[in-house]
């Protein structure tokens, strides 16, 4: 009868043998630890000290403090110069690298707008109604757009958000303009007095505003070919006057819609 062999024994230590050494191990690194901090040797310290400097870039050159604080070792720091510490690590919240970038990059858009101006301005010369134009229209930029104002009386009635038929041949030549910048963001911005305004369809100068406003988005989606996600509109209310409202004239001024032409480079 074939007698069954004996399985061979796992190969190397047991499982129990390789835990308890571990275990052993740590006991040995943790009486050592308790060992070494029970006297402080000063050089010892500044030696350890300026290896943790070149390793992980903790300290300066062996020392055991950062400004006016308490020692690190101690668990505890009281860093009172923590903004020159970390300007002098080189992580300073922007680099003279970024700073010269976004210098660069405004002054690139500035000169975009500069160059939007002249030829907006050169385009509005060339029409027969050109003094027309320029009564009904002011034109002013920034470094991020150029900006078309509009005289809301022009376009429309007192408390009314209807466009005049009158207004028409300057919004279509406004519209002209904005083909010719047709993958820029434009923005439609309507905007009023301070005097309140009450009625059954305009419960506030903000509802007129933004009525105004999309009066103007509607006519330029129905007349033209720009593409509607690339316009945007808005009510400002009575919060961002141009001029004084305790006078007629400079309520009149603020009584306007603005067409912000942004510029490519511009951060909309």
């Amino acid at each position: 009868m074939a007698k069954r062999k004996e399985d061979p024994p796992p190969a190397g230590a047991p499982a129990w043998m390789a835990t308890f050494s571990d275990l052993m191990n740590l006991l040995l690194c943790f009486f050592v630890l308790l060992f070494s901090m029970s006297t402080v040797d000063a050089k010892k310290f500044e030696a350890v000290a300026a290896s943790f400097s070149q390793t992980f870039s903790i300290f300066e050159g062996g020392a055991t403090a950062i400004g006016d604080g308490i020692l690190i070792s101690n668990g505890v720091s009281q860093l009172n110069e923590l903004d020159q510490y970390i300007n002098s690590t080189g992580k300073s919240a922007e680099s003279e690298v970024e700073k010269d970038l976004m210098k660069e990059y405004s002054e690139a858009s500035q000169q975009q707008a500069e160059e939007m101006v002249e030829k907006i301005e050169e385009a509005l010369k060339e029409n027969a109604n050109e003094q027309e134009f320029e009564k009904a229209i002011d034109i002013d930029f920034t470094s991020q757009y150029v900006s078309l104002t509009l005289n809301g009386a022009f376009l429309f009635d007192s408390g009314s958000a209807d466009l005049k038929e009158e207004a028409y041949p300057v919004l279509d030549k406004v519209a002209q303009l904005l083909s010719r910048y047709a993958t820029s963001t434009v923005e439609i911005d309507g905007h009023t007095d301070n005097v309140p305004i009450h009625t059954s369809r305009f419960e506030s100068n903000d509802a007129l505003s933004s009525f105004r406003a999309l009066s103007v988005f509607n006519y330029f989606i129905r007349t033209t070919s720009l593409d509607p996600a690339n316009l945007r509109h808005a009510g400002c209310g009575e919060y961002q006057p141009i001029a004084d409202n305790a006078t007629p004239e400079g309520r009149a001024k603020n009584r306007r819609v603005e067409i912000k032409i942004f510029t490519e480079m511009s951060n909309y």
